[in-house]
């Protein structure tokens, strides 16, 4: 479920303004009046039009494929203009192409809109000529307007540069936190085959020739000293043992995944990441850097395009696999095509002998699988 942010209450308060235009029409036509060069029917059919491509416009940009949309932005600029024109004494008319220009804002290039603030502020001049007695109150009206619609667009785009400000931060934020997490684990890897070689070169070299020592006086001791020489030759061997074992580990043991992940996804404001690794996952360390690396393509994907407000994340074993799965809960689009950034990861799980697909219907999907 969406949240009720600012921006939707906004959204909802934009909407009843624009609903609310119509009641002086509606009231006049109650009264036996006339609104201008239209008929009231006509208007009010025009006006209907307008408020489906406003609405379109504001809610349903992110659903409605992209010609739909456009359609829609074209489509109340023009009847907005029209509404203005064929009824200039309705009063609040010229508030519908504020609100037109600012939802359009957030769709089109700003010379777009500053053709559109030229084309309405003409429009609005027109109308008001019809109406004012002086030239002075037409262009007072004219500038009031201009002003209204270029104030709304300034806002759009400050906010959509906000938005931007925000994803690249975010993005930053999530690739600074993988290249710690690994940069780090890389200094722990470094660290931990230094101590696994010089286990190996020092310690169980020693133990190798007290072992072979053992196995002389063995031979050469009295029949008294056999037995503490045979508990001495047992006790080298576990030892050897125990560090052989204990090099092998060092060497095999990856990083602390479920840490690791965590702190990629560490104080991100917006997905909201909700992660969730399996006790039963061991990866070895090429596996965890290549999940590390997906986990932080899949935030950035969420972050970039998605226009995600959640994101779940599940690592978890089947059979002789490591599964990693995730969704969000945007829009998705599903004749998308992968970038550069998840064909990268499909090359990086494939090279691992894993498999990968992913799917835009119902929100953006991503299933990877790879060999334990």
């Amino acid at each position: 479920m969406q949240r009720f942010t600012a921006d939707v209450w906004g959204g909802v308060c934009v909407t009843l303004v624009c609903l609310a235009v119509p009641v002086p029409v509606v009231i006049a036509m109650a009264q036996g009046r006339g609104i201008g060069d239209l008929p009231a029917i006509w208007w009010l059919a025009a006006y209907a039009g307008f408020a489906v491509a406003f609405l379109v416009s504001m809610w349903l940009v992110d659903l409605a494929p992209r010609r739909v949309v456009a359609a829609a932005l074209v489509a109340q600029t023009v009847l907005a203009q029209v509404l203005v024109l064929s009824a200039p004494r309705t009063g609040w008319t010229p508030i519908l192409l504020v609100l037109g220009v600012a939802v359009s804002a957030y769709r089109v290039p700003l010379r777009v809109s500053a053709a559109v603030i030229a084309a309405n502020t003409v429009v609005i001049a027109l109308a008001s000529a019809r109406i004012a007695e002086t030239s002075l109150e037409v262009g007072m009206v004219a500038v009031l307007y201009l002003m209204l619609q270029a104030a709304s667009v300034m806002s759009v785009h400050a906010h959509l540069s906000d938005i931007r400000s925000r994803r690249r931060l975010a993005e930053a934020h999530v690739q600074l936190q993988a290249a710690s997490a690994l940069q780090a684990e890389a200094s722990r890897t470094d660290e931990r085959l230094r101590i696994a070689r010089e286990l190996h070169d020092a310690v169980g070299h020693q133990l190798t020739v007290l072992s072979l020592e053992l196995e002389i006086a063995s031979h050469r001791a009295d029949p008294g000293a056999a037995e503490p020489i045979a508990r001495a030759k047992e006790v080298t061997g576990q030892l050897l043992a125990d560090v052989r074992s204990t090099v092998g580990e060092m060497r095999r043991s990856g990083p602390p995944l479920r840490e690791t992940l965590a702190s990629v996804v560490a104080d991100l404001p917006e997905p909201v990441v909700h992660l969730r690794i399996d006790d039963a996952v061991d990866a070895d360390p090429e596996v965890a850097r290549a999940l590390v690396r997906c986990v932080q393509e899949v935030v950035t994907n969420a972050i970039r395009h998605a226009r995600a407000e959640h994101l779940w994340i599940g690592i978890g074993a089947e059979g002789d696999r490591i599964v990693f799965e995730a969704h969000d809960d945007g829009p998705g689009d599903p004749g998308f095509a992968p970038g550069n950034g998840l064909r990268g990861m499909a090359e990086r799980i494939e090279a691992l002998g894993g498999s990968v697909g992913f799917s835009g219907a119902a929100g953006f999907r991503v299933r990877a699988a790879v060999p334990r």
